[in-house]
């Protein structure tokens, strides 16, 4: 009888281990995602982004951001503040070409999730939370977060201790499984 509990017992370990594999969801980034920022001396959006997502709403513990944003995507709709942002004064694109982002925990909210981790920009890296909901429709999905960062903790522009010093973001990435 040990005999077979043996096997019995292993396999049904086996099985179980497998299925702790599969509830992890690995999501490939969608054309049509949107970096959009506001702040009070310029307005636009990052226009590249690439990035590994792993993320499975009924196990957000298990999931995972890696996300880069080109810093020389920035579009204001003005070349000359193009320029400048890209520039040494602001993010200087030169030294420091990607802003990114690494999760370190995910946690359910009561509206929705906040991906906890590493935020590096400019040359400074700093503990972030970035609030987010996310909508599945089938193998595909949406994620939506809307936060704000203060540029002066990452050494872009002089803090004033006040609003002036945040820039709003809202940030839209489709998802297809993969």
């Amino acid at each position: 009888m040990k005999k077979i509990l043996y096997p019995a017992a292993a396999v049904l370990v086996l099985l179980m281990a497998a299925f702790t594999f599969i509830t992890a969801q690995n999501w490939k980034i969608s054309s049509g995602y949107s970096i959009k920022f506001t702040g009070k001396y310029a307005d636009g959006a990052f226009e590249s982004m690439k990035g590994t997502v792993v993320f499975d709403e009924q196990d957000p513990a298990s999931a995972k951001f890696d996300v880069l944003v080109d810093v020389s995507s920035i579009n204001t709709g003005n070349g000359l503040k193009n320029r400048h942002a890209k520039g040494e004064k602001w993010f200087d694109a030169e030294k420091y070409p990607y802003i990114h982002f690494v999760s370190s925990e995910v946690v359910k909210t009561a509206t929705g999730y906040d991906a906890k981790g590493t935020l590096d920009m400019h040359g400074i890296k700093k503990p972030f939370t970035i609030p987010f909901t996310f909508t599945r429709n089938g193998d595909k999905g949406v994620f939506h977060g809307t936060f704000k960062v203060n540029r002066g903790d990452f050494g872009i522009t002089t803090p004033r201790g006040d609003e002036s010093d945040y820039t709003h973001l809202t940030v839209t990435v489709p998802v297809t499984a993969r």
